[in-house]
């Protein structure tokens, strides 16, 4: 949870301290992001290939929806 003196001191910042902290946890997240990532190991892609459930879904609902729009 952000402290309610957190909030308060950064709206005191002025817009370059601002950006600068931006810029900053930013670059802090997207650190943590590529850390998700280990050389070495494989992760599973889907793929639409061979999807036939998921595109028969899409065909019904794109059925569905030109049915109420001519009605």
């Amino acid at each position: 949870m952000v402290s309610a003196e957190l909030l308060n001191t950064l709206q005191g910042l002025n817009r370059a301290d601002k950006l600068y902290i931006v810029q900053v946890l930013v670059s802090e997240l997207a650190q943590q992001e590529a850390d998700l990532i280990k050389p070495g190991q494989s992760y599973p892609v889907w793929s639409p290939y061979d999807a036939f459930e998921a595109a028969n879904t899409m065909l019904e609902v794109l059925h569905a929806t030109q049915n109420q729009n001519n009605d």
